[in-house]
């Protein structure tokens, strides 16, 4: 898949996958990248379906009708290119954060739908719901981040909400976040709430894993 790697000055921290809206280009949410964290790993992939010739991440059937079979073999496709680019560029596979606006949203949210593990963490600006009827894989320890718009005509409200139950029943931790806005990425979204919310999550995981280190070195360390 065509895409850009910049690597990041903290390897402790997770890689950004950025994922551009229909008709967008993986250079669309570089800015954003640095906004959410400038010490991470980035790696912004463009969508391998045109549409017009408009890049996209899956074909649609029409407005808001996703094509499920394309959806199913792209999220299989993608997933399969981020193990290919943690070996390739080095980075933890299991700690990649998903930022995707409007179509990358949806298949960001479709790789949580399919696959346990794809994902760390997952920000979804203005998605729907991937795929409805099916069970999901168990998502305990999961974060995922909705910006949503109260006026949005492509994701309505419900939507949203669907969207959060879904994920919380299968384990996931939801912040949904709501702007007085329509379907398009408003700096309200991005400014404040977000790298607040991305921020106190990092943290968390930071001082997770240094009490787990912390009692590994208690109970083996005179061993070493």
């Amino acid at each position: 898949m065509q895409h850009i790697f910049q690597k990041g000055n903290d390897q402790t921290k997770p890689t950004l996958l950025l994922l551009h809206g229909t008709g967008g280009t993986e250079q669309d949410l570089l800015p954003l990248a640095r906004e959410i964290d400038q010490d991470a790993n980035v790696l912004s992939v463009r969508g391998n379906v045109s549409e017009n010739g408009m890049p996209r991440f899956f074909r649609r059937l029409a407005e808001g009708v996703f094509d499920e079979e394309d959806l199913i073999a792209r999220t299989t496709e993608l997933n399969e290119f981020l193990d290919e680019a943690a070996e390739e560029y080095g980075f933890d596979r299991h700690n990649i954060v998903a930022v995707g606006y409007s179509n990358g949203a949806n298949i960001a949210g479709s790789l949580l739908f399919h696959y346990q593990n794809a994902l760390k963490v997952a920000i979804l600006h203005h998605p729907m719901v991937p795929r409805r009827g099916i069970e999901l894989p168990d998502l305990s320890g999961k974060q995922v981040f909705i910006g949503a718009g109260t006026n949005d005509p492509i994701c309505p409200a419900d939507e949203s909400e669907d969207l959060k139950s879904l994920l919380e029943n299968a384990g996931a931790g939801v912040e949904l976040h709501w702007e007085n806005m329509g379907h398009q990425l408003s700096m309200g979204e991005v400014k404040s709430p977000l790298p607040r919310w991305y921020n106190r999550l990092i943290s968390s995981i930071a001082t997770f894993v240094s009490v787990l280190f912390g009692v590994f070195m208690l109970n083996f360390g005179v061993f070493l």
